[in-house]
């Protein structure tokens, strides 16, 4: 009788347990539970799932996996939009969730070193009464981690930056096993390649990512929040556009049009609003300089026409109003229980951005589907979630045509067609558009070099 030949990824687990004992694990459950994130892609199962608790642990597997050809899908909190977890190819999904101790803090040089699990929450909870706090913020639970992994941004990104600006250095894992620190505690530096920044947006295809020294900053003195409604979405966009074009010093300007708010007041309660184009802000700075910024915001908008003009300057009120607009992307899918949605995340210039907004709602009333509308608009990038219904192949196909049509456009317009979700499985197709082919060969010699055999998070990025 014939048996079968054991394999690889047998090879691997079994051999693994010898250092990570339990914590490598084929239980059903929770390999259900690392088969994608809040994504929209068919979840795939991983063959098992490692919980590593250190860098040598992350070392010693992937060293396993490099000699056996097994993949590896780093996973964090799970809750990445473009199928970045999602295990396509089977194999090890890396869980470092468990990876969440802060190492240092130095309140002097305003740095810290953190692993990657630790969560921005977490981090801004230990770091305030230092008198300083993390300011990246994309609004979900997520792990710094992958907020590194998928060069993550938010709504405070306008005056302090994405994570890409945030990072000094780091220490990663590479598919071998080898383990490199990247970038340095200096503020500036002109030695080698940047191999930090090769790393940051990387999505585990070029190395694991084990620790992370982080730039902080100081709480401000002064912290004031404010809503403005307008009678049209034309009207919040010019808004924008002025307050940017004056040089006001915004810390965050969000944009939500009538349907996405209309979704947040009936999910967050949020009393004394009304379904219109609405615009949230936030200054940050010292008591004359925000009331200063404050008045001079106010007067834009309502010249431009906006209305119901209110600030939040209380603690409770401001996390209140700010919670709502975290919680946009839940508010958005109660409108049509049951449903899923595919998020857009295109970033244009701000001299192109009533083009490429007004367009965008344009292309969703053709195309007769729900799809809200919220954005940094600080930055030029903002979101539609196009609700759909898996059971309904022709709404799905029509889903997916809409949100190449706003793809489309904000690259005619000079944009991209990621500003902070990442490529992942959802965005492949337009990578080549958006870089040229050559340069898509470029990267793809970069991830030759790095990971010869092809194991860290396979069939990301690159389109199939």
């Amino acid at each position: 009788m014939q048996t079968s030949a054991p394999r690889p990824v047998d090879a691997v687990i079994a051999a693994a347990r010898a250092f990570l004992g339990e914590r490598i694990t084929t239980h059903q459950a929770l390999r259900e539970q690392h088969a994608r994130g809040e994504d929209t892609t068919p979840p795939t199962l991983p063959d098992a799932v490692a919980f590593v608790e250190s860098t040598e642990e992350v070392s010693r597997l992937l060293a396993l996996c490099h000699a056996h050809g097994v993949p590896v899908t780093p996973f964090g909190a799970g809750t990445s939009l473009e199928g970045h977890v999602n295990p396509v190819h089977g194999g090890i999904s890396l869980d470092l969730s468990r990876m969440n101790r802060i190492l240092e803090v130095s309140a002097a040089d305003m740095d810290c070193l953190i692993e990657p699990g630790v969560t921005r929450q977490q981090l801004n909870l230990h770091l305030r009464d230092a008198g300083l706090f993390f300011p990246v913020d994309p609004g979900s639970h997520c792990t710094i981690g992958g907020m590194c992994a998928t060069r993550a941004s938010g709504t405070n990104a306008v005056r302090y930056g994405t994570i890409r600006e945030n990072v000094l250095g780091l220490q990663v894992v590479l598919a071998d096993g080898r383990v490199i620190s990247t970038g340095s505690r200096a503020r500036k530096a002109a030695n080698g390649y940047d191999l930090t920044h090769l790393m940051i947006g990387s999505e585990g295809t070029l190395g694991v990512i084990t620790r992370i020294r982080l730039r902080l900053h100081g709480i401000p003195e002064a912290i004031s929040a404010a809503v403005c409604q307008f009678d049209s979405l034309a009207a919040a966009v010019e808004t924008v556009i002025t307050v940017l074009q004056t040089g006001l010093p915004i810390a965050r300007i969000e944009l939500l049009d009538e349907v996405q708010m209309a979704a947040c007041i009936a999910y967050s309660r949020l009393a004394g609003l009304r379904p219109l184009p609405t615009l949230f802000l936030e200054f940050h700075g010292s008591e004359a300089g925000v009331a200063e910024q404050a008045k001079a915001a106010e007067e834009i908008a309502l010249a431009a026409g906006g209305s119901g003009f209110a600030w939040a300057r209380e603690v409770e009120a401001r996390q209140r109003l700010w919670q709502a607009r975290h919680d946009a992307y839940w508010a958005a899918l109660a409108l049509k229980p049951g449903a899923r949605g595919i998020a857009t995340d295109v970033c244009v210039p701000i001299s192109r951005l009533a083009e490429a907004l007004l367009g965008a709602k344009q292309d969703i009333a053709e195309s007769g589907l729900i799809a809200p509308i919220v954005g940094h608009v600080g930055d030029g990038n903002f979101h539609t979630v196009i609700l759909i219904e898996d059971d309904d192949p022709a709404r799905l196909a029509a889903a997916w045509e809409l949100d190449r049509r706003i793809v489309r456009r904000a690259l005619a317009l000079g944009g991209t067609c990621s500003g902070e979700h990442g490529i992942g499985l959802g965005k492949r197709e337009f990578l080549a558009a958006e870089h040229g082919a050559e340069a898509l060969a470029v990267m793809q010699s970069l991830k030759a070099a790095l990971d010869p055999r092809g194991i860290l998070n396979p069939g990301k990025i690159f389109p199939t």
